[in-house]
């Protein structure tokens, strides 16, 4: 027997738009499948910051 947890995920990745039409029910893994474009953009995002960050300052980024 395996248990399957299911996780409520948008469809368009953002969490203000809250209407049923938006939200799906994922397990877990289908879930992250989902959400991984995503995901890399934001990690893009946030390590183009640090890395610009650390330029206009001159510290150590990482």
């Amino acid at each position: 027997m395996t248990r399957v947890v299911l996780a409520a995920a948008h469809r368009d990745h953002d969490t203000a738009n809250n209407p049923d039409a938006n939200l799906a029910a994922f397990c877990q893994r289908c879930h992250m499948i989902h959400d991984r474009p995503e995901h890399q953009r934001r990690r893009w995002v946030t390590l183009f910051r640090r890395k610009a960050l650390g330029d206009l300052f001159s510290a150590p980024y990482g």
